[in-house]
């Protein structure tokens, strides 16, 4: 494989690091490295690119060629699914069970009802109740190598797929290099801190309020960093914002949510999974994180 820098990505350098910026997974994705060469950067940053693209083309729910379509567009048969979608399915199925129903990847329907551009909008009740009639993991067929979904139903990976990213690439360039790497895809973070770590990485927690100054820092060597919240993604209905974490339950927004929640967790698809849970449990987030003894940011 070819190691050339091409216009894919950019490779600077800045203090003791080495930034590679891309764009994927319709965000802006930047990996940090602390290794000596522009060599070794530019060695990382095509290691990266592909890695991230590769996952992108495989699960993203917009291409039409990849495994996702394949299931969705099943009809209600049988689809044979690899390991690596198997093991994702199985997390996915994970998440359901330890959330009560309240992660659940089939939910995804649910944003033909609503559209998160931050404009007003007089949402279809009807359109929602149909729609639920066609969520629920509970109702899919999968034995780990094989997913059966009735007809209607879809899965979203777009809860994880980020956040799964992030941790794939971070563990790609771990078996590549010694290095110390801070993986970002897009707000969704892991960090490694390899041999040559000077100290912790230092992140700064966004505000969700257009131009205001970080509202805290995290430190981390070693985990996932990951923040839910409705910065860039909400409506307002009869005059009160909702964010665009919908309850699988009633179909709708959850309600008295935090602006924002950040988690640190041993991966990024753990602290994903974490801070939208805590998104889902609406006034009661805070103490959600609490009790389960994590590091964690709210902004309400």
């Amino acid at each position: 494989m070819s190691f050339e820098a091409t216009e894919a990505w950019n490779v600077r350098r800045a203090d003791s690091y080495w930034v590679i910026a891309y764009a994927a997974m319709a965000s802006p994705c930047e990996v940090l490295a602390c290794c000596d060469s522009a060599s070794e950067a530019e060695r990382l940053a095509s290691l990266a690119f592909h890695e991230t693209t590769r996952i992108e083309r495989k699960f993203s729910r917009y291409l039409d060629n990849n495994i996702v379509h394949a299931i969705n567009t099943s009809a209600g048969g049988d689809v044979e699914v690899d390991a690596e979608t198997a093991r994702l399915l199985q997390y996915a199925a994970q998440c359901y069970t330890l959330s009560d129903g309240l992660f659940d990847v089939t939910s995804g329907v649910l944003r033909r009802a609503w559209k998160f551009d931050g404009r007003p909008i007089v949402p279809d009740r009807a359109l929602i109740a149909t729609l639920l009639q066609r969520v629920g993991w509970n109702r899919v067929d999968f034995d780990g190598k094989r997913i059966r979904l009735a007809r209607g139903m879809e899965i979203d990976l777009g809860g994880i797929g980020k956040e799964y990213a992030a941790d794939k690439v971070a563990e790609l360039l771990g078996e590549q290099t010694q290095a110390a790497v801070m993986v970002n895809l897009g707000g969704d973070i892991r960090a490694a801190s390899g041999s040559n770590m000077r100290g912790p990485w230092t992140i700064g927690i966004e505000s969700p309020r257009d131009g205001a100054p970080a509202v805290g820092e995290i430190e981390i060597g070693d985990g996932g960093v990951a923040t839910s919240g409705d910065a860039r993604r909400f409506c307002t209905v009869d005059g009160v914002r909702l964010g665009h974490i919908l309850d699988p339950r009633t179909g709708w927004p959850v309600a008295g949510a935090p602006r924002s929640v950040t988690v640190v967790a041993e991966t990024c698809t753990a602290a994903g999974f974490l801070s939208t849970l805590a998104m889902l449990q609406g006034p009661d987030a805070e103490a959600f994180l609490q009790a389960q003894g994590l590091t964690f940011h709210c902004v309400r």
